[in-house]
């Protein structure tokens, strides 16, 4: 296992390099540097790897943008690969199942990946398909713990080098307004920031933990369920409120120096092992203060919201709403109602114009493995009930490890 010191040597990682790096793709968008590899009407073969839920859902949103084709498809259960299979005309010879069902998939050399499995497993999924050269579209959380996300930061520099496309996810990061929202925040619009908050607030169906809860010790049904357990998601703070917290550190582009948490699990009940809330006290260079907090029980209220208040505006924000600026240079901006799919689509259209241009910049990067790592400050800070800095996150490095002895290969 590698030292964190050796991980930051490889990967060229420091905390001041990285918020720089950060930054710096924040508004640089590198020219093209390979020759156009793909003619308009020509499209590009792609490999699911993971066909549950959101990874079928995403399948169908490639094919009706026009540019992709379903070459390949990997999943741990045969159920979910034959699913999707038969919808989009996947050869049975092209159907991989198991943990190292996607290796096999990656012996096929399609054009890209899309990767919609546990978050536990995207570094090593993505590390190896760009290293096949492959081009990758991975879902959020990136990873669920230090180690991983110093990873996806070796893929896509490797991404980089090898002249490959890497984009992450994140919806709100396609959409114009929210786009628009922070280039005005970082002009100044809102004046100095003082302070800022970020809220996710959803409710929890308990039927979806009835089968864990009666086998909790079994690995399959672990993986079916992933995202009820700690180490396959990264808890609820890492694979979900990360909506909330990628958009406060777009705003604030920086690291935040410390946090100071709490939470806990009292009003979801059976299956799996996540908290059910969170709440942390994020402080960021320059006294800016960002409060969070989450829920993931119950029914009423819901919101994945952002509020960033300066000395002459405020900045807000709502993944189900709108989006806008109020104080003295205002920005009306609008709705953002079904950003769930025009986010993953306009992402989708993305990824096919850089694999055409050829533009291996990569600008979602360095951004997502930020956001990612803030959630894992705050898990670490509510875990412990106290204070832990980004120092010592990072110099401890934990690493999450998932048994996977008896599981199907």
């Amino acid at each position: 296992m590698h030292t964190e010191a050796n991980r930051q040597h490889q990967t060229g990682l420091s905390r001041r390099g990285f918020v720089a790096t950060s930054a710096a793709l924040g508004v640089t968008v590198l020219p093209a540097k390979t020759v156009f590899s793909y003619q308009e009407n020509e499209k590009i073969g792609l490999g699911l790897i993971g066909t549950g839920g959101r990874g079928r859902w995403l399948a169908d949103l490639f094919v009706k943008h026009g540019g992709y084709r379903i070459v390949a498809a990997a999943d741990y259960f045969q159920d979910r690969v034959d699913a999707v299979g038969n919808a989009f005309g996947v050869p049975e010879a092209n159907r991989f199942t198991g943990l190292a069902g996607y290796r096999r998939l990656l012996d096929k050399k399609p054009d890209a990946v899309a990767i919609q499995t546990p978050s536990y497993f995207h570094p090593e999924q993505s590390l190896a398909a760009v290293e096949v050269g492959c081009h990758v579209f991975l879902a959020k959380p990136v990873a669920v713990d230090v180690p991983g996300c110093l990873d996806i930061l070796r893929a896509g520099q490797l991404a980089r080098q090898k002249k490959l496309c890497f984009l992450v996810d994140f919806q709100t990061r396609a959409n114009a307004l929210y786009q628009e929202a922070v280039r005005r925040v970082h002009a100044g619009d809102i004046g100095t920031i003082v302070c800022a908050e970020a809220r996710y607030y959803t409710g929890f169906d308990p039927a979806r933990g009835e089968a864990l809860a009666r086998d909790p010790d079994n690995k399959e049904l672990q993986l079916r369920y992933w995202a009820l357990m700690r180490v396959l998601s990264g808890d609820v703070i890492t694979e979900q409120n990360i909506h909330a917290l990628d958009v406060a550190t777009w705003f604030l582009n920086a690291d935040p120096v410390k946090a100071y948490g709490t939470g806990g699990r009292k009003g979801r009940g059976a299956g799996g092992d996540c908290w059910d809330h969170f709440a942390v006290i994020y402080y960021f260079p320059g006294d800016v203060v960002l409060s969070f907090s989450s829920k993931q029980l119950g029914t009423g209220y819901e919101t994945i919201a952002c509020r960033v208040f300066g000395t002459e505006g405020t900045a807000d924000t709502d993944y189900w709403r709108a989006v806008s600026i109020s104080g003295k240079k205002p920005f009306e901006g609008g709705s953002v109602e079904g950003l769930f799919t025009t986010g993953a689509q306009g992402n989708i259209a993305t990824f096919c114009e850089c694999i055409r241009r050829g533009d291996s910049s990569n600008p979602s990067v360095e951004p997502s493995v930020r956001s990612n790592l803030t959630t894992i400050l705050g898990r670490m800070a509510a875990y412990r009930h106290g204070e832990v800095t980004w120092e010592e996150m990072m110099r401890t490095a934990e690493k999450w490890e998932f048994d996977t002895s008896g599981l199907r290969q």
